[in-house]
């Protein structure tokens, strides 16, 4: 299979093997630039590398993209002429592709090439009011709004519905936007990936929808470049199409581990906190490129971990210095079957202001906030004294709260399966109007049930109405 822009710039050969990284030789005045690909020859067949240092005027160090167990000292290599490039085009939509373009579903690719590292939109091609990107999702679009263009972190761990919630967004910008989403699998299992794309094809999205995995046990230079091949995909919906693209990428802080792995091999000193001293350019190279571009823009959201908890390690406040929107999804809400686990108190958005979504929408946000806060402190109180114990006004409070919370889970399309229940996508103006009437006591006497696992508020008074 011939690899896309191997025109050979220069000719040499690999003079050491250090892990995932290799030195190679160059004739004089033949030294390939920072960032360019190289084309190893083994016994094994052609391997892509990237060119990382320049160590001296005839030697580079590089990045393996594929395993370097094949790799020795000899081989020839020779340079591309200039970046890895990866297909782009509609033709990749229902593709599977590894981190260097490559696919990996078993078909031929034929669409141009567009290479991994490209310059982000310039500040005069951005737009520069912010606009909430609506999903369709009650808690994410009241409480959490995204931006359009902008980042969204998603924190979670294993089994709080990360998944569902990705399958469900990227649904939700086919079915309801007409959009494209490319999905990026960092650091995925294989197992993980294959569910994703058997659910892709399940829910019909498959269509519209690439993917680009760098595997868990794939090599750290495979895992570093995935998302920056799939976000060039996604760039050339938007700058030569003119479409609107989701991003998503599971798992970024994998992408900063790779980094600090290739780091480490390309000896560079790790700083005091352990992560590599190119952390924050690292990240910056990838975020700054999820930005608007004229009418259509590239709207990015990361599943991201956070080790121990901690959102104050490095690597994770770096990354929020670059968000617009985060969701925090909570274990406590998952195992309480309040799904989607978004949780409303530590979840935000820079957009959620009177100027970007109405003073209104604010208002309510903040009521449903302070309601579910205060629910929140009252709880331990409840499970030592009981509810009688508390005030009319904090019994009235913890009512209306646990109904808001009900209210706020919804069916999904990507489960309907499973929960013989029909996804439900309602407007950002529905929820709100039914955390008011909600708010206004209106549900005092309704069975929380009602409440429980529906769209509207209109489904809430039909489902009682049933139940009576």
């Amino acid at each position: 299979m011939s690899i896309p822009g191997t025109a050979s710039a220069s000719q040499g050969r690999v003079s050491a093997v250090r892990g995932s990284t290799l030195d190679v030789e160059f004739p004089a005045n033949a030294l390939p630039p920072l960032l360019a690909g190289l084309v190893l020859s083994t016994p094994s067949g052609e391997m892509l590398a990237e060119v990382n240092a320049h160590l001296n005027a005839t030697t580079v160090r590089a990045v393996a993209l594929d395993s370097a167990s094949a790799i020795v000292q000899g081989a020839r290599v020779r340079a591309m002429d200039g970046p890895i490039r990866v297909p782009v085009g509609a033709g990749i939509l229902g593709r599977v592709f590894d981190a260097a373009g490559r696919p990996i579903d078993g078909r031929p690719v034929d669409e141009p090439t567009w290479p991994i590292h490209r310059p982000p939109p310039t500040l005069v091609r951005q737009k520069v009011a912010p606009e909430p990107f609506a999903t369709g999702i009650k808690v994410v679009d009241l409480m959490a709004p995204l931006v359009r263009g902008g980042k969204t972190a998603m924190f979670g761990g294993a089994g709080v519905g990360k998944t569902v919630l990705v399958m469900e967004l990227m649904r939700s910008v086919v079915r309801h936007r007409a959009g494209v989403s490319v999905f990026a699998g960092v650091g995925e299992r294989s197992r993980e990936g294959h569910e994703l794309i058997v659910e892709a094809r399940a829910t019909g999205i498959i269509d519209r929808t690439a993917f680009v995995f760098g595997q868990m046990g794939e090599a750290p230079g495979a895992r570093w470049r995935a998302a920056f091949s799939a976000l060039t995909m996604a760039e050339y919906f938007r700058d030569a199409l003119g479409e609107d693209v989701l991003l998503l990428v599971d798992n970024f802080f994998r992408y900063i581990q790779a980094g600090s792995e290739i780091s480490s091999q390309l000896g560079r000193l790790p700083t005091r906190s352990g992560y590599q001293p190119t952390l924050a350019s690292e990240i910056a190279a990838f975020q700054d490129r999820v930005a608007s571009a004229g009418s259509a823009c590239v709207t990015a959201i990361l599943a991201m971990y956070v080790p121990a908890d901690d959102f104050t390690d490095p690597a994770v406040a770096e990354t929020f210095s670059h968000l617009d929107s985060t969701l925090v999804l909570s274990r406590d809400m998952a195992a309480g079957g309040l799904y989607p686990a978004v949780d409303p108190l530590q979840s935000g958005s820079s957009i959620l202001t009177a100027a970007n979504v109405g003073e209104h929408h604010v208002a309510v946000a903040g009521a449903v906030r302070s309601a579910l806060a205060r629910y929140a402190d009252l709880r331990e109180i409840i499970a030592l004294l009981g509810l009688e114990e508390l005030s009319s006004d904090d019994r009235k409070t913890v009512v209306r709260a646990r109904r808001l919370q009900r209210f706020l889970t919804q069916p999904f399309g990507a489960t309907a399966s499973f929960t013989g229940l029909d996804g439900a996508s309602i407007p950002v103006e529905a929820t709100i109007e039914g955390c008011t009437r909600i708010l206004d006591g209106e549900t005092d006497d309704w069975p929380e049930a009602s409440l429980y696992m529906i769209g509207s508020f209109a489904d809430a008074r039909r489902k009682k109405a049933m139940a009576a």
